[in-house]
């Protein structure tokens, strides 16, 4: 019995000596950009650098319909969402292209389904459908009505299709509760994409629209509506990130009008004129103690990036001329993205724009690090970058995956390719990553 003991102590002492690991990071993937909205992930030498089609994919599961939403993570469980038509209609392609939306939606029945997945398999645990009917709002062509990313805190998922409503799931597919969304017409008829964000026992919804612009908040348990703050805004695309920073905690807000943040009450902290430009699509995230706010409509030649400290209150404008004060770091006035949101990488600010060229700025100062760079001639972006193992990963629209070298010099080392069009953002778990096509979904895993 004495030298149990003391093996036992010896044992103990020996792992109270051991240098700690860090934790794992990334166990969940809770929403869009995950846990901070900057996809900038842990080092970690398990994660896959090289994939195909065949290498270093765990598993791939066919998801039917049409969809852009983004896999959320939860445990062992996968997330997304996706609708299905029956019948031909026009899908969507690479590339810039219609400015505007059709009028009249596609006139077949459609299918609003939420699917839940094993991670370790890809089998499918659940699949619900939340309507089926004959759309009565248009979209964009390139767009689809399950666009919106869903989030998750463990016990329940929360799922918004657009202009059709909110619905939340426990994790064994039982529906809790579902919120009923009122359609707006949407600039251009482009639809929606901004999506629900989980907070302490809220979920935040920004409905921007060219009728009646809301923030609110809903309590996650009932789905009740806690509050609703007006916007004098048009149509945006952005998701809202909550800012928990040194001082406070806010909800920031990108839009054509003004840059906004309020408390979690609902109430305006502070806002700018941002002289944003025609489409705010990027989503707000934070590093380095600030938060960072762009747009960039590819014809506009105003596109700005702005980095925000905390703490202000009131109209933090810039003056003409000025490129900072207080409350606004920098300000760079082409930086900013169209479709893409961009991503931090140690001191790096680096911006992928859609016609495929990448930036880099630094991440404090707002100081060029290196200028326009054109990743591939033809080659077209949505999906919004990520980056571990000093690796940048770009995901085009026509399924290929560009891998950059992180730093200070513009280097691309690689290309993993798909073959099939991609336009949802990966996740990242532990040392898989979960990557969206048209009509798949794969684990990538070495």
């Amino acid at each position: 019995m004495k030298r149990i003991v003391l093996t036992l102590f010896v044992l103990a002492l020996a792992s109270a000596l051991a240098p700690a690991r860090p934790a794992a990071a990334n166990d969940n993937w809770p929403h869009f950009r995950g846990p901070t909205m900057n996809a900038s992930v842990a080092d970690n030498p398990d994660l896959p650098e090289t994939w195909s089609r065949t290498e270093n994919v765990e598993w791939v599961t066919d998801i039917p319909g049409l969809g852009w939403s983004s896999p959320v993570v939860w445990g062992n469980r996968v997330f997304l969402t996706t609708v299905t038509a029956v019948g031909d209609f026009e899908q969507p392609k690479p590339g810039l292209y219609a400015p505007r939306g059709r009028p009249d939606p596609v006139p077949l029945e459609h299918d609003w389904r939420v699917y839940c997945l094993d991670l370790e398999t890809g089998a499918v645990l659940w699949q619900r459908s939340v309507n089926h009917g004959r759309p009565g709002f248009p979209r964009h062509m390139k767009n689809t009505y399950a666009s919106e990313t869903p989030a998750t805190d463990g016990e329940r998922v929360y799922v918004r299709f657009g202009d059709l409503g909110l619905y939340a799931f426990d994790m064994e597919g039982n529906e809790v509760w579902r919120v009923t969304i009122p359609d707006r017409r949407t600039r251009s008829e482009w639809g929606s994409a901004s999506s629900p964000v989980v907070h302490g026992d809220m979920v935040i919804i920004l409905y921007d629209n060219e009728e009646e612009s809301w923030l609110a908040a809903l309590d996650k348990r009932t789905g009740e509506e806690l509050w609703r703050t007006a916007r004098d805004e048009v149509s945006t695309w952005a998701t809202p990130y909550v800012w928990e920073n040194e001082l406070r905690t806010e909800i920031v807000t990108s839009g054509v009008n003004r840059i906004r943040s309020y408390d979690l009450d609902g109430r305006l902290l502070w806002e700018m004129d941002g002289r944003m430009s025609w489409a705010a699509i990027a989503t707000p995230f934070s590093s380095h103690g600030l938060v960072y706010v762009n747009s960039g409509y590819f014809r506009d030649e105003h596109r700005p990036a702005y980095a925000i400290r905390p703490g202000a209150s009131g109209d933090i404008t810039l003056a003409e001329g000025e490129r900072s004060n207080e409350y606004i770091a920098w300000y760079q006035p082409r930086a900013g993205n169209y479709n893409t949101s961009p991503l931090i990488h140690g001191d790096i600010y680096y911006s992928l724009l859609d016609r495929g060229f990448f930036e880099a700025y630094d991440a404090a100062t707002g100081e060029p690090v290196y200028g326009r760079q054109r990743i591939r001639v033809g080659a077209s972006f949505t999906s919004s970058p990520w980056a571990y193992n000093g690796r940048i990963f770009a995901l085009s629209e026509q399924g290929d995956t560009y891998v950059i070298r992180a730093g200070r010099e513009y280097e691309v080392i690689g290309v993993n390719s798909l073959d099939e069009m991609a336009m949802a953002s990966p996740a990242i778990v532990g040392d898989r990553l979960l990557i969206r096509t048209t009509t798949k979904l794969y684990s990538i895993r070495k």
